[in-house]
C-alpha cells in the first residue's frame, strides 16, 4: 500500500493563521498539488469548502469545541471569503469586524468579501461577493485587506438586530478601534443602505464602558424595562475609602444603597482563576452593608426581558421599603 507524504509543516503553519483554512494557491506554493489535495478530501482528512479553499481540520465546524470556538467560527467565515476570492479580496461587514476582534456578532455569520473598486465576479457556495462603496478604506490584518472599523460597522449595523448592533458599537469603542467621532462617521456612512432606517436611534445607545456583549444586552434589556442603570463599571469602596470591587451595572436605590448587577459570561468567567476572582469579588460586595448584588448569565439574557424585569422588581421593592433602610450607611463611590 502506497503511503502518502505528510502535509508540509510550513503549510500547516499557514493554516493555523487562517483558522485551519488554506487556498489551492498556497498549497501549490508548498508543493501540495491538486491530486494530493483530492486524496486528502477523499480520505476525509480535509474538506473542500468551496472551489480552491480547503479546511485542514477533519472535525466539522459545528462540532468543534473549545473556550473560544464561537470566535473561531466567525473568523473562519471571514477567511473563507478572503481565500475564495483571491489575494485582492477585502473582508467586509461582519467578517471584517470578526478579524478586527470586535465582539458582539451573532453566533453565525455569512462568509463574504469584496473586491477593489466594487468589482463583481459572482457569489458561490454560500460565499457572498459584496459590491460595497469604491471609497471604502481598508486596513491590514494577518497581511490581508480588511475594511476599517467605521466602514465595517456601517455595513453591518443595518443587517443585524439591535442588541448585536449596539454591542458591536460598544466593543469597537471599548477596544479603542474608533472614538465617538468615528462612530458618528460610521452612522453617516450607513445612511442610505437598505435596513438603516430602523437603526438611527441605536447609534445613540452605544457606551464604550460596556466590557462585553452580555453587558450590552443587559443594559438594553433594562433600558427597555424602564430601569436604565445609573452607572457602569461602578467602583465600590469601603468605609475607609479602600477599593472593594467593581460592578458591571449599578443602580442607586432610594435609601442610598447600590444595586449591582454582575454579568457572567462562560468564556470569561469559566476558568478556575476567574471563578475564584468572581467569588472573592462577590463576597466583598455582599459584605458591604450598602450593596445588593444580583448575578446573571448568558442563559438569563437569552430570554429577552428577563433581566430587566428582575431588576425592576428589585427596585420596586427597594422603593417600598426605603424608609426602613435609612439607618444603613452606604459605601462611598470613587
Amino acid at each position: 500500500m502506497r503511503h502518502l507524504s505528510p502535509v508540509p509543516e510550513e503549510l500547516l503553519v499557514v493554516a493555523r493563521r487562517q483558522e485551519g483554512l488554506v487556498s489551492a494557491a498556497q498549497c501549490d506554493e508548498h508543493g501540495l498539488r491538486s491530486h494530493r489535495r483530492s486524496r486528502l478530501v477523499e480520505q476525509r482528512r480535509w474538506t473542500q469548502v468551496t472551489r480552491g479553499v480547503y479546511d485542514t481540520d477533519p472535525v466539522p465546524p459545528d462540532r468543534r469545541e473549545g473556550p473560544a470556538v464561537s470566535d473561531h467560527r466567525r473568523r473562519r467565515a471571514a477567511w473563507v471569503g478572503l481565500l475564495a476570492f483571491g489575494p485582492e479580496a477585502i473582508a467586509v461587514g461582519p467578517c471584517a469586524l470578526a478579524l478586527l476582534g470586535v465582539q458582539g456578532l451573532p453566533l453565525q455569520i455569512t462568509a463574504q468579501a469584496a473586491l477593489p473598486g466594487g468589482r463583481a465576479t459572482g457569489s458561490r457556495d454560500g460565499v457572498l461577493l459584496r459590491q460595497f462603496d469604491d471609497g471604502m478604506t481598508v486596513t491590514r490584518v494577518a497581511d490581508r485587506h480588511v475594511a476599517t472599523p467605521d466602514w465595517a460597522l456601517a455595513q453591518t449595523v443595518p443587517e443585524v438586530a439591535r442588541r448585536y448592533a449596539v454591542a458591536l458599537m460598544d466593543s469597537a469603542q471599548h477596544r479603542g478601534l474608533l472614538d465617538a467621532r468615528g462612530l458618528d462617521r460610521a452612522h453617516d456612512m450607513a445612511r442610505g443602505r437598505r435596513g438603516v432606517a430602523r437603526t438611527h436611534s441605536w447609534w445613540e445607545l452605544s457606551d464604550r464602558r460596556s466590557e462585553s456583549p452580555l453587558e450590552t444586552f443587559a443594559r438594553l434589556d433594562c433600558l427597555d424595562a424602564g430601569v436604565p442603570p445609573d452607572d457602569l463599571q461602578v467602583v465600590i469602596s469601603g468605609d475607609r475609602g479602600q477599593f472593594l470591587a467593581r460592578g458591571d451595572l449599578g443602580w442607586r436605590t432610594p435609601d442610598g444603597r447600590w444595586l449591582i448587577a454582575e454579568i457572567d459570561g462562560a468564556e470569561v468567567h469559566g476558568s478556575p482563576h476567574a471563578l475564584f476572582a468572581d467569588r472573592r469579588r462577590q463576597n466583598l460586595l455582599v459584605a458591604s452593608r450598602g450593596v445588593a448584588l444580583l448575578r446573571f448569565t448568558a442563559r438569563d439574557l437569552a430570554v429577552v426581558g428577563r433581566v430587566g424585569a428582575e431588576i425592576r422588581t428589585f427596585l420596586d421593592g427597594a422603593r417600598g421599603s426605603a424608609r426602613s433602610r435609612t439607618g444603613l450607611r452606604p459605601p462611598s463611590v470613587g
